[in-house]
């Protein structure tokens, strides 16, 4: 199946979990870091972010909201995954990254 701008746009969520000993300043540089994205990556065509203020406790212990969107699942394969831009914030990740939860799905 193949999916395009004509079937809405695609949207890329990740949800982070920092270790409990995480240090502050660094979830905060990996924050702006992901949020540098965009401006590095073209394909990006939308970015937003937030921390979890969900009442209802069924988090799972994910903490970080990313929320991207490309005009297609190509745009993402080809002008994001592998970019530098995007392997240096992954390189980020190591060691304070307890886990990580990644959905992509087409707008309807």
């Amino acid at each position: 199946m193949s999916f395009s701008s004509a079937q809405g746009v695609y949207r890329h969520i990740v949800l982070f979990q920092f270790k409990a000993d995480a240090p502050a300043a660094k979830v905060r540089a990996i924050v702006e870091a992901f949020a540098a994205l965009p401006a590095k990556l073209p394909a990006v065509r939308a970015f937003e972010h937030g921390t979890n203020v969900s009442p209802e406790g069924l988090d799972q212990g994910f903490t970080h909201i990313f929320t991207l969107t490309f005009a297609s699942k190509e745009a993402l394969e080809k002008h994001y995954l592998h970019e530098p831009a995007h392997q240096e914030f992954v390189a980020m990740l190591g060691g304070v990254l307890e886990k990580a939860l990644v959905v992509d799905y087409v707008a309807g």
